[in-house]
């Protein structure tokens, strides 16, 4: 008991540092475009709107965090005003009385109207519209596309990066796998990196929070669930442009299958001390049981918004002091940008490895909650 006492502090302290490097990012956003964004020019050149600066930087911040359905590495605009784009075309599948199938190259980036069929589409904000052979989009009162939408399918650049993450993940503990086949349980090459971590996560994080009784029914999930936001969160960090584990779609996706393998592998003693907790008086079971059963849809909400806020505040934080080195336009603010977010690039690959551990090791302890034997339910009875 005292062990278990000893991990759920352990877990609340890591909760606890969690929480406070969020709001940190977060109040450091704040300030970042609340006062610093205003260039040299800006302020000498009375003409200028000091939030034009602003609006564009946080029009490129905004874009580095969405999801796009081309992949594109570089952009910049030429001495004619118009943009070039340097990547490659994703396939774009839509469901529009019928699946359509087309390449991104056909939206060209928002600026062209796709004719696939009888239908037009158009890219608008990140999203695919219907829409007439010139484009036409409308828009509400509160300045939002009206357009038909259609059900999108789509390999946008984050499908493409998870399969390129499962893909890696496949071969390199594929090969583990075979090395320990081929000497004798003897991990060989990449493996003797990879080895320690796997034991690491059995012995630090599956044993202490489920038990050695269970701990084994659970290990698969927990090694793909921390190696699998682990990889996403470095490969974000890349010059790549990809914020994979900050959509929140994809967070959601991962703590919805820890809710469900939680609830459908808990026994029967973990549902009643939900709905009728033992040894509590019948005024407080029935006051309780609500209190408990939201508790029960809290913990993958919290999971899910813990890994978007803090990867999407990394990545906002790490771009706007990238963008201030073109703000200030002088070697002594620019130098010290660059310096600063050199630093915090350092600080974001730990907390890479940080994410993945905290949202590993509380997924093991809701398991651990789910099939945890309670020895006084005998005395009870």
């Amino acid at each position: 008991m005292n062990d278990l006492h000893l991990q759920c502090a352990k877990n609340k302290l890591i909760f606890t540092l969690s929480m406070l490097k969020y709001i940190h990012h977060i109040s450091f956003f704040f300030i970042l475009f609340g006062i610093l964004p205003i260039s040299a020019s800006e302020i000498k050149d009375p003409s200028s709107k000091n939030g034009d600066k602003k609006s564009e930087i946080k029009e490129y911040i905004l874009h580095h965090l969405q999801d796009s359905h081309d992949f594109n590495l570089l952009s910049y605009t030429d001495s004619v005003g118009k943009k070039i784009h340097f990547g490659f075309p994703l396939p774009v599948i839509l469901w529009d009385e019928g699946f359509k199938i087309f390449s991104s190259s056909r939206l060209h980036h928002g600026e062209s109207v796709a004719h696939v069929g009888k239908n037009y589409y158009k890219l608008e904000h990140n999203k695919i519209y219907k829409t007439d052979s010139k484009g036409l989009i409308e828009y509400d009162e509160s300045n939002h596309p009206t357009n038909p939408v259609p059900l999108d399918f789509s390999m946008t650049k984050g499908v493409v990066s998870i399969i390129f993450t499962s893909l890696i993940m496949f071969f390199l503990f594929k090969g583990l796998a075979d090395s320990y086949k081929k000497n004798n349980l003897v991990a060989k090459g990449i493996g003797r990196f990879f080895e320690p971590i796997v034991l690491y996560v059995r012995d630090e994080i599956a044993i202490p929070n489920i038990g050695e009784k269970y701990y084994k029914n659970y290990m698969s999930y927990l090694l793909t669930l921390f190696f699998f936001i682990w990889f996403l969160n470095i490969l974000g960090l890349t010059p790549l442009g990809i914020n994979v584990t900050g959509n929140i779609a994809v967070t959601f996706c991962l703590a919805l299958i820890t809710f469900l393998i939680t609830n459908l592998t808990a026994k029967k003693v973990y549902w009643k001390h939900i709905f009728w907790m033992p040894g509590v008086p019948l005024p407080m079971k029935i006051a309780l049981a609500p209190i408990e059963l939201l508790g029960v849809m809290i913990k993958p909400f919290a999971l899910m918004i813990r890994l978007y806020a803090n990867i999407s505040a990394g990545h906002i934080v790490l771009m706007s002091l990238i963008s201030l080195i073109f703000v200030f336009r002088n070697w002594l603010g620019s130098s010290l940008s660059f310096i600063l977010a050199f630093s915090i690039s350092i600080i974001e690959i730990l907390v890479a490895v940080l994410q993945a551990y905290i949202f590993t090791v509380l997924s093991a302890l809701y398991f651990g909650f789910a099939v945890e034997e309670h020895d006084h339910e005998e005395h009870d009875h």
